[in-house]
C-alpha cells in the first residue's frame, strides 16, 4: 500500500489492483482547430495538462500498471449518438460533420485520436465511449473486474463533464478513485475549481484529489 497527500484526507494506493485512467486526451478536445475550438473554446488550459500527464503515464507505464485511455467517439452512421446530444445549441459543426481533422467524434477519424504525446502502446485498453462516463455503453466494467481492480487513479479532459462523469459511474460502482489535480483540465477554470470542491466535499463523496508530484513520491 502507498499512502498518497491527499484531499480530503491521505489516499491508500494499491497499486496491483488500481488502474491509471486517461479520459479523452484527443485531438478533436485538445488540439487547435477540433470540436472543442469550434464551440469557441480556447484550448491552451487542456493542452498545458500534457506534460503532467505524460509524466505520470511514463512512470506507471516503467512499473508495468494498468493503463486505460477513453475516447469520446461515435460509430459511423451516428447510430449511437441520439438527436438530444447531436442537435444540441448552434455550433459551428456538430458531430458527425467534417472538420479540419475529419468527421467530429467519429471512429477512425483523425481527431477522435489521443494527441500524440500520450498515444496508448500495445497491452494498454482504449475504451471507445458513445457517452459522457467511460462505463456508458462500454465494456469497462467487465475489464476492469477481470483484472481484479479496485482503484482508479483518474486524468484528462474536461474535468466537470467526461472526468467527474466517470468518477461518478467508477464510485457509484465501488471503485474508489484518486483524480490528479494538475493531471486534469476545462476550458472554464472556475469549472475545474468547482468540480475539485465537489469531489472532496463530505468526506470525499465523490473521491480524492491530488498533486502528481505527490502520486509519483509515494509510488
Amino acid at each position: 500500500m502507498h499512502d498518497i497527500d491527499a484531499q480530503p484526507f491521505a489516499f491508500s494506493l494499491n497499486f496491483a489492483r488500481t488502474a491509471l485512467l486517461i479520459i479523452d486526451m484527443q485531438r478533436d478536445f485538445v488540439e487547435p482547430g477540433g470540436f472543442g475550438e469550434s464551440l469557441g473554446n480556447r484550448v491552451e488550459p487542456l493542452q498545458s495538462i500534457v506534460p503532467t500527464v505524460l509524466q505520470v503515464l511514463t512512470h506507471w507505464r516503467k512499473r508495468g500498471g494498468l493503463v486505460v485511455h477513453t475516447r469520446e467517439s461515435h460509430a459511423p452512421d451516428l447510430s449511437d449518438c441520439p438527436p438530444a446530444k447531436r442537435m444540441r445549441g448552434s455550433p459551428q459543426l456538430r458531430i458527425g460533420d467534417v472538420g479540419p481533422m475529419g468527421r467530429i467524434l467519429v471512429r477512425g477519424e483523425p481527431g477522435n485520436q489521443i494527441v500524440e504525446e500520450l498515444a496508448p502502446v500495445v497491452g494498454e485498453l482504449v475504451i471507445d465511449k458513445p457517452g459522457k462516463g467511460a462505463f456508458y455503453g462500454t465494456d469497462l466494467m467487465a475489464h476492469l473486474q477481470l483484472r481484479g481492480i479496485t482503484q482508479l487513479v483518474v486524468m484528462g479532459v474536461t474535468t466537470e463533464v467526461c472526468v467527474q462523469s466517470s468518477m461518478r459511474e467508477a464510485n457509484d460502482r465501488g471503485f474508489d478513485c484518486l483524480l490528479v489535480e494538475d493531471g486534469t483540465a476545462s476550458y472554464f477554470p472556475e469549472f475545474k475549481a468547482a468540480t475539485l470542491a465537489m469531489i472532496i466535499a463530505q468526506g470525499g463523496i465523490v473521491g480524492w484529489t491530488c498533486l502528481a508530484k505527490d502520486l509519483l513520491e509515494a509510488v
